[in-house]
């Protein structure tokens, strides 16, 4: 254009933000999680990370760690300053300390994941349990085709909506039996990968009749995902093989235990509270693989300091471990990270 102006880049305002020290890296991708934030959890949880609350604790945590290498660094140099004596059960515990807060803040990935992305949630079970018309009550609408025809849903359906500040990603499946026909063969297979990869699993079966072998999903404990047994129809009564079966009652016809199927599907996501409401920091994935790198150098450099290896060994453990822990604020050279963040960006912001 005349006069040099141009079309700003892609989040070019908050790299430049970040470039001139107005932002650290953690920051500056909150910008993007506030746009994108789906749930109120999720903007208040993007919202804390913009105002420091994982830069500031990566930070305190790395200039812990600092002076521990300070230290380590001063005995390699310094040896005739009998330095070294402290550098066994102190250093161990103050290394266990960065380790720790390193834990604490890993243990927020899930939660961080979810809130990004929303929790995974699949409906699954036998057809005719009810899967079609429970997803729609959850949306509070006719999202999907119900009909008492076995196999009417053969391929899976998603939608997002937002439970209690969580954001879920619902997916309606075909239902579990033996099958000859090719594509509905193909829909339950699909069903079984969408288990595996699943956050919540909702087991939906008809509570009226008997259980159907063929038609279920899997075992509470068989796999790595929350897991509830909805037992529908509940307005028709229960069939005596399920009296004493832990699951929610519910009439996907009445809307009948609606409210407690909500409420223990937010309890199963969140831990146990009935939201992420009080969530004050969640790493994301780059935070979470950048921890683990320098949890995993933490470990190397205990066992160097456990085997009385030389402080040079230690060192360069510590390092890796404060270099990781860098990189998430952005306190390192990170050219070729700032270019894949900063894509994501819309123009202008």
């Amino acid at each position: 254009m005349r006069g040099g102006a141009r079309t700003a880049e892609p989040g070019e305002f908050t790299q430049r933000a970040y470039l001139n020290g107005k932002l650290d890296l953690t920051q500056a991708e909150a910008v993007m999680d506030v746009i994108v934030a789906q749930t109120d959890a999720a903007l208040r949880a993007a919202q804390r990370q913009l105002d420091g609350a994982i830069g500031g604790r990566v930070t305190a945590l790395r200039d812990e760690l600092l002076g521990v290498l300070a230290h380590v660094e001063a005995c390699i140099d310094f040896p005739e300053e009998d330095i070294c004596p402290d550098t066994g059960a102190v250093l161990r515990g103050n290394i266990g300390n960065v380790a720790a807060g390193i834990t604490r803040l890993l243990a927020t990935a899930d939660q961080g994941r979810i809130l990004r992305e929303g929790a995974r949630t699949v409906l699954a079970g036998a057809p005719n349990a009810g899967k079609s018309s429970l997803l729609n009550r959850l949306l509070g609408c006719e999202r999907a085709i119900v009909s008492d025809v076995p196999g009417t849903t053969r391929d899976t359906i998603e939608e997002v909506i937002a439970l209690r500040g969580i954001p879920l990603r619902l997916v309606d499946t075909a239902g579990l039996r033996e099958v000859d026909n090719a594509v509905e063969r193909e829909g339950v297979a699909r069903t079984r990968r969408m288990v595996e990869n699943a956050d919540l699993i909702l087991e939906v079966v008809d509570a009226s009749q008997p259980p159907v072998p063929a038609g279920r999903v899997v075992l509470p404990g068989e796999s790595g995902a929350k897991f509830l047994l909805v037992l529908n129809k509940a307005d028709l009564g229960f069939h005596d093989s399920w009296q004493g079966r832990e699951g929610v009652a519910v009439s996907c016809l009445t809307g009948q235990g609606m409210e407690d199927l909500t409420a223990a599907m937010a309890r199963e996501l969140s831990g146990g509270s009935q939201g992420f409401t009080g969530v004050e920091a969640a790493v994301n994935a780059r935070h979470k693989a950048c921890l683990e790198r320098a949890s995993a150098s933490l470990q190397a450099a205990t066992r160097q300091l456990d085997a009385a290896a030389a402080p040079e060994f230690i060192a360069v453990d510590l390092r890796e471990s404060l270099e990781s822990l860098g990189e998430i604020a952005g306190r390192t050279d990170t050219e070729d990270l700032l270019g894949v963040i900063f894509s994501r960006f819309c123009i202008g912001k």
